[in-house]
């Protein structure tokens, strides 16, 4: 089967508009969680957010879209990321029409970011909103579509906080079976009160910014953003620049509860199995983990009773959403990006608000920035509600 390689990345976070920026922000540690300018909630001021620094209307003139009506902030996000992704794969617009080029987005929130308008569209209490086409989870998928003339495979994955995760997982796949050359893989989330208040009601929203794998975690941070990979088979790829190899990949569900995972990782542990088995892995050859690590009593811990099933000595590993927050559909495909970032360039970035480690395991998250790290295999994970688990493996090209 085909080799499939990254060609393409493009992100927009908290901690930064552009790939670049998000780099820079990894390596001098500097998080995005604050608390928010433009996210309007009466929890605002109760807990910090991993907001992305700039008015949904600026960022709509500067993409040069202020003439397009019912777009909403996750529809500017994906349309920012997915154009920097594109650009850096320098794939023509031949290419990105070709049957032979899949479009495989995630979105757990889509135009629901726009909580208010929804409800006043439901129950009637507006006439002729421009944004009636724009609450569904593949509503950014069908605008990317229709803006870039995007003719072959298309599909929209809301698994939750796995769904970017398993957008790349289905890219992949595609190419290897030979059904397409490229997928266009990622995912796009925004702050919505309707998140915010179902997190909330979960009571596992942290009132200062989140410290995954922390022994006095005390639960998640809500972040927003967006991030696109190209993948493309390696009898297209030629000679262009490529930057990691999607080598294995693991999806599992263990069907415990809405919106915890199983005490003794039956997902975690399958997931991770999978994607070593997939790569041809033995788990000694992984150099680093990008962590799920959303900072909750119940998921650091499962996770790391899951490593340590699985890994005699587990590999040096953070969580970035300590950076970014937990950006949910698009979660999966940022860190994989991160992930990738840590092989080009030989480095570990800091985990933030680390105190004291989890006291049941002798395993502590990286500590500083760290350079000059040989970086051959990374294992990025993403758990979603319901206990869907994935894992990729990605490596040095």
């Amino acid at each position: 089967m085909n080799r499939v390689f990254v060609t393409g990345m493009g992100v927009i976070s908290s901690i930064g508009k552009d790939l670049n920026k998000n780099l820079e922000s990894l390596r001098n540690s500097n998080s995005g969680i604050d608390k928010p300018k433009y996210f309007q909630s009466k929890y605002a001021s109760s807990f910090s957010f991993g907001e992305v620094n700039i008015s949904t209307k600026t960022l709509q003139e500067q993409l040069g879209l202020s003439e397009e009506k019912g777009l909403t902030r996750t529809d500017l996000f994906a349309f920012k990321a997915f154009e920097e992704a594109i650009n850096d794969a320098k794939l023509s617009k031949q290419e990105i029409s070709s049957f032979d080029t899949a479009l495989i987005s995630s979105s757990t929130i889509g135009g629901m970011c726009l909580t208010d308008q929804l409800y006043e569209d439901a129950n009637l209490k507006s006439q002729s909103s421009e944004f009636l086409n724009s609450y569904g989870c593949s509503a950014h998928t069908l605008r990317l579509t229709k803006k870039y003339q995007i003719k072959g495979f298309t599909d929209t994955i809301n698994t939750a906080c796995s769904s970017s995760a398993n957008a790349i997982m289905l890219g992949t796949r595609l190419i290897k079976s030979g059904r397409v050359k490229r997928a266009i893989v990622g995912g796009a989330d925004s702050l919505a009160k309707y998140t915010v208040n179902g997190f909330n009601a979960l009571k596992i929203l942290s009132e200062s910014p989140c410290k995954p794998f922390d022994e006095n975690r005390c639960g998640l941070t809500l972040g927003e953003g967006a991030a696109y990979l190209v993948l493309e088979s390696e009898e297209v790829v030629a000679n262009k620049k490529t930057y990691a190899q999607v080598l294995g990949y693991g999806n599992a569900n263990d069907a415990f509860h809405t919106s915890t995972i199983s005490d003794d990782a039956v997902g975690v542990i399958s997931s991770i199995s999978q994607a070593l088995e997939s790569a041809k892995l033995a788990p000694n050859k992984i150099d680093y983990i990008n962590a799920h690590g959303t900072g909750t009593r119940n998921n650091d811990f499962v996770e790391l009773f899951g490593l340590s099933k699985i890994f005699n000595k587990v590999p040096p590993f953070n969580s970035t959403k300590s950076y970014t927050g937990h950006t949910l559909g698009a979660a999966g495909a940022i860190e994989a990006i991160f992930s990738i970032l840590s092989i080009n360039n030989n480095e570990l970035y800091q985990s933030l608000n680390i105190n004291t480690p989890i006291s049941k395991f002798n395993l502590a998250p990286i500590e500083k920035h760290e350079t000059g790290i040989d970086i051959n295999y990374v294992l990025s994970n993403s758990f979603g509600f319901g206990g869907n688990c994935t894992s990729l493996i990605l490596s040095k090209c």
